[in-house]
């Protein structure tokens, strides 16, 4: 309650400096409460010395005087009394200096000896200042103190109009402001609609400061999608040129044939996704580009003889294309990537003569083939990789010299590319595949004993490989595949009985030969088949 040995810290000094006179004041009020609404009078406390008088009310003259900009100080003592007989004297002289007594009303109040003395020794000091009731629980016979109802100087004894705190009557909004009405002397209704005012000033600035930060986070989400969008732009542009290297690029440099040239490129390609810090955010796309960097890399890797690393690398690709087919096994795009891991890991298996290990690979590497073309029958680029397909299962049947029901692949191979050839008559790297089927069914037919067709089928190998270079005379590829052409035609005809024909192959073989090992030293291909164009009778 309001009394005790301890007050506010702002009070307790201002006591010790002030002589205490009855007349002086120096507290707006006094606040009076039992210790069981210990709770409620800190918070009405508080709430009364942060209170701000709207602006526009301050300096207005009323029965209680100019209205002041705030109304601190209020004195509440923190501590019940000890037991005593009477208010001590620091109670005394802060209730001699406050402007008004603001009584609490409870039934905890109602009983309290205190609260009534010090109402009783208000009313004595200051007949004419005002006494406002509060009242916070209960109903006002059973919550007002005794000595609130008693008759004042003039023995007129009234029951005071009430600050209503209970939620079903004033509430604790309006209660405060009853409050501070009587201790201005303004008129009730007039600081409700100012505060009212002051109120939707409030909502107007928060609203104005919420759209101004909705707009700040929609400025923001602006630039964070033309950032993300300038990221992707330039995301695809770099990944153009890994695909412009990985294309255009990779086949001219086959065409010169320097695998050092080669090896630097993918290099540099698989440099950027190495520079990636996380390649499960980079999009599918770009996982696939990057697969078929791991494959032109194992390539070359192939091509210097460094089967290890060539390989390791395939099965890497073999990995990451597995992974983006089984999240979308219907998409041709990764079942063509896909296609090209199986091809790779069953070619390394292949040169190496492993042929029962490359089967398996050659066979699934068919199945996706006939994936792509039943997806779409009519793109060229899905039936040229069947054609591809089934000229490995014809390569693996001549290498085990049949059986002839396997060689069948090696006449479906060739149907599937000449329809292809038929298809785009202009495209050289077709005629390169033809060429290449011609040359297997030669040997398909030479295994079943037929050498004067299979003569025939070299014949037009040579021939479309022969147009070729002479469209492109520096092509290292198609220079190869001459060598490769006049070398097994020169066998075929050493078993017709040709020998001085074969003679004169293998002797041109060797000059072109011994060009492009200069040319490109690191290409063990070359220099293997170089050792084979020097044996004395190649067969």
């Amino acid at each position: 309650m309001g009394t005790g040995l301890h007050g506010d810290a702002d009070a307790r000094q201002a006591i010790v400096k002030t002589d205490g006179a009855p007349g002086e004041r120096r507290y707006r009020a006094f606040i009076s409460y039992s210790h069981s609404d210990e709770a409620a009078a800190r918070r009405l406390h508080r709430w009364l010395e942060s209170y701000r008088i709207p602006r526009r009310l301050v300096g207005q003259g009323t029965a209680r005087g100019e209205v002041p900009r705030r109304l601190a100080p209020i004195f509440r003592d923190r501590l019940e009394f000890p037991a005593a007989s009477s208010l001590n004297a620091a109670i005394e002289e802060a209730l001699a200096m406050s402007d008004a007594l603001l009584v609490l009303c409870s039934p905890a109040a109602r009983a309290s000896l205190w609260v009534n003395a010090e109402i009783r020794l208000f009313r004595r000091l200051h007949p004419d200042r005002p006494i406002i009731a509060a009242l916070l629980t209960g109903e006002p016979a059973d919550a007002f103190p005794e000595a609130l109802l008693e008759p004042d100087a003039a023995g007129v004894a009234d029951e005071p109009v009430a600050a209503d705190f209970r939620r079903s009557h004033d509430g604790a909004k309006l209660a405060r402001l009853k409050i501070v009405a009587g201790l201005t002397g303004l008129a009730l209704d007039e600081l409700i609609q100012r505060e009212a005012q002051r109120q939707l000033r409030r909502v107007i600035a928060v609203t104005v400061a919420s759209l101004a930060f909705a707009l700040i986070m929609a400025m923001l989400l602006i630039f964070a999608i033309l950032a993300r969008r300038e990221a992707e732009h330039q995301r695809r542009q770099a990944e153009g040129l890994i695909e412009f290297m990985l294309t255009d690029l990779r086949t001219r440099l086959q065409g010169v044939g320097r695998l050092e040239i080669l090896q630097s490129v993918n290099a540099r390609a698989l440099a950027y996704y190495g520079e990636q810090s996380d390649l499960n955010r980079l999009p599918a796309e770009s996982l696939e580009r990057r697969a078929r960097v791991l494959h032109a890399m194992g390539e070359d890797d192939h091509k210097r003889g460094d089967y290890a690393a060539a390989l390791a690398t395939f099965r890497e690709a073999h990995r990451v294309t597995a992974t983006l087919l089984a999240a979308k096994p219907g998409d041709p795009l990764r079942i063509f990537a896909h296609a090209q891991s199986e091809f790779w890991l069953g070619y390394v298996d292949f040169v190496r003569f492993r042929y029962a290990r490359a089967l398996p690979r050659f066979v699934a590497y068919r199945d996706l083939a006939r994936r792509l073309v039943a997806i779409s029958p009519e793109d060229l680029k899905y039936r040229r990789e069947l054609g591809y397909a089934e000229g490995n299962l014809c390569t693996i049947a001549v290498a085990r010299k049949g059986p002839p029901a396997d060689l069948d692949a090696c006449a479906a191979a060739l149907a599937t590319m000449e329809h292809i050839a038929r298809s785009s008559p202009g495209d050289p790297g077709i005629q390169s595949d033809l060429a290449n089927r011609h040359a297997w069914m030669a040997d398909a037919l030479r295994l079943t004993g037929h050498d004067e067709e299979a003569m025939a089928h070299r014949d037009r190998q040579r021939a479309i490989i022969d147009r070729l270079l002479a469209a492109d005379p520096k092509n290292a590829s198609y220079r190869q595949d001459w060598i490769l052409s006049r070398y097994s035609t020169s066998e075929l005809l050493r078993a017709l009985g040709k020998p001085a024909e074969a003679d004169a192959m293998i002797a041109e073989s060797r000059r072109v030969i011994d060009g492009l090992i200069a040319s490109d030293p690191e290409n063990e291909d070359w220099r293997v088949w170089r050792e084979k164009l020097n044996q004395p009778d190649p067969q």
